[in-house]
């Protein structure tokens, strides 16, 4: 039996021109593309395993994938990282290489994840496909009131995509608000687990609540009836972005 080693990548990608994370077929994925990079860069067949799947056109300022290499294949970090990032579009930057236990496991060990969700006010080329842009005002006490809402409660049901398959919509959330910015907002959420399009979802029903549409205290009603039909809309992926993810390890 040939003896491996594992390894972490730490990297960041703009997922504007990218279907997500995860490799599909007639479909342009990170993950596709890291590993054809690292296949040149080994000259051999490179797996990688991503620590989540983000959806067509999200963004991930940190993120971690592992993937396994012979025991007996030697090579320096940092001739690795300028070889492997020389092969990458510059849509997608490599950080560190890290050498882990044979089990370490880039989604299943990962204890906690941030996500940050930007909106802007006024039209700006330069945050165009990186941010949502909302004309109007919205009322960023009561968007504050329903966020902090958000932690009184686990079962996410309502926040989740139909379909999606999950084990359980049980999430533990650990910071859930708003901060303002010059020219906008930007919402910060973290937890141990998300369910897919689960940020968006929330994200949605607040600017809901901003706009008056809904009532800060009508969050507990929505999530408690965990019905998808009961929240508010999807906001656009551009402005989401994965910032932060936590090992016990690293």
């Amino acid at each position: 039996m040939q003896h491996i080693k594992r390894f972490f990548l730490e990297l960041a990608y703009n997922g504007t021109s990218f279907h997500g994370w995860q490799s599909q077929p007639n479909a342009v994925a990170v993950q596709e593309v890291l590993e054809q990079a690292l296949q040149k860069v080994f000259r051999r067949k490179v797996e990688t395993l991503g620590c989540g799947r983000t959806d067509t056109g999200v963004h991930a300022s940190q993120f971690f994938a592992h993937f396994d290499l012979p025991a007996d294949l030697n090579f320096l970090a940092e001739k690795f990282l300028k070889s492997v990032n020389a092969l990458l579009p510059t849509s997608i930057a490599v950080y560190r290489v890290i050498p882990v236990h044979a089990d370490a496991h880039a989604r299943f060990d990962a204890t906690q994840r941030s996500y940050e969700y930007h909106i802007h006010y006024q039209k700006n080329p330069f945050k165009h496909h990186l941010s949502w842009q909302i004309t109007g005002g919205l009322n960023l006490e009561a968007m504050q009131d329903a966020a902090s809402i958000i932690k009184n409660y686990n079962d996410f049901g309502a926040f989740c995509k139909a379909n999606a398959d999950n084990f359980t919509n049980i999430c533990n959330i650990y910071r859930s608000e708003w901060e303002e910015t010059a020219d906008g907002l930007i919402y910060h959420i973290s937890a141990n687990r998300f369910l897919r399009n689960m940020v968006r979802a929330i994200v949605g029903t607040l600017v809901d609540v901003g706009r008056g549409k809904l009532g800060a205290k009508d969050m507990h009603g929505i999530i408690q009836s965990q019905n998808r039909s009961a929240a508010g809309a999807s906001v656009p992926a551009c402005g989401l972005f994965l910032t932060q993810i936590h090992y016990p390890y690293i």
